[in-house]
Formats: C-alpha cells, structure tokens, sequence
C-alpha cells in the first residue's frame, strides 16, 4: 500500500472517528458500499484510491450538510 493510500485511509478513520463521537445520528449512514471495499479475492484484493477519495469526500460532505443544517 503506498503512502497516499495510507493518508487517504488514515483520514477516513479520523471522520469516522469524529462522526462516531460528534455525531452519533449519522452512524447510521457510515455503511460502506461495495465500491469501497477490496475487489478480487482476499489474497488478491485492491483497494483503488479513487474509490477512497470519492468515499472520503462522501464522509466529508455527510458532516458538512448535518453541520449546516443543525
């Protein structure tokens, strides 16, 4: 795993984290989708950086709307 996918996975775990913590009413909506997960079998899997960044984003988005309207 390269280093901007490291980044990449570290921030989601920090929104997650402060989604967990903050806001506990968005929980709900942390499921991950199949386009974030590994494709390919477990020994072969590939996590794509652009599927990181759009969920990423996704996350961001999520905490930024709630922030607005609350």
């Amino acid at each position: 795993m390269d280093k901007n996918t490291q980044a990449i996975l570290t921030e989601i775990s920090s929104v997650t984290r402060d989604i967990e913590e903050n806001y506990p009413e968005l929980q709900k909506y942390l499921d991950e989708t199949r386009s974030t997960l590994p494709e390919g079998s477990n020994a072969s899997a590939e996590l794509k950086e652009e599927d990181l960044k759009n969920y990423l984003d996704q996350l961001k988005e999520m905490v930024k709307k709630y922030k607005e309207k609350h």
